[in-house]
């Protein structure tokens, strides 16, 4: 069993903000599998479905991102799985924008909501998909920055990063960490 969780903020208002690129990866591969993801549970937005053989929760908590944690934590102890099932997708404002990097484990470096997530679960030791959402502008709050939309113009650039993201996301789920980071990473 697997857990491929997609950090965000729930709600219209933040649908399209950078900090809610986890969420768009997990609504891509909802989309291409079609699969609805609509059930409330872990306080969080989560559909159990089989994908290439295996059992997978897809997983948008709804805790907002600086409690992220909560949600993931509930799911991964209902399911008992170990750490290295769990993969987080999430924005990085430290690396270019629109590319990918996938690990095995790290810190969470600037970003709040991995910071919540390492905290509940008490481990750095679980995969990660980062996917770049540029720098931010020097005169702006980096809160502002995160809940602010794509411009027409990064979007199309985001666009292609969230279905390579889902392409790693589904590599990772038929054949390992291993070979999604030698296929995916940027």
């Amino acid at each position: 069993m697997i857990i491929v969780a997609g950090l965000g903020n729930p709600g219209q208002e933040y649908a399209n903000t950078r900090h809610n690129i986890g969420y768009m990866v997990v609504d891509e591969l909802a989309k291409r599998n079609n699969i609805d993801i609509n059930r409330v549970k872990f306080d969080s937005f989560t559909r159990e479905v089989n994908l290439f053989g295996e059992k997978v929760i897809l997983l948008k908590p709804i805790t907002y991102m600086n409690n992220s944690g909560i949600a993931i934590k509930k799911a991964v102890a209902f399911y008992k799985i170990p750490l290295e099932n769990l993969l987080i997708i999430y924005d990085d404002i430290d690396i270019d924008f629109a590319s990918i990097r996938i690990r095995k484990k790290g810190s969470s470096g600037t970003h709040n909501g991995m910071k919540s997530v390492i905290k509940e679960l008490n481990s750095t030791d679980f995969p990660r998909i980062r996917i770049g959402v540029g720098k931010k502008p020097q005169a702006w709050d980096l809160a502002d920055f995160v809940l602010s939309d794509f411009t027409k113009e990064e979007k199309i650039k985001i666009d292609k990063a969230i279905i390579k993201a889902a392409d790693a996301v589904e590599t990772f789920i038929k054949d390992g960490i291993d070979k999604a980071m030698n296929l995916y990473n940027d």
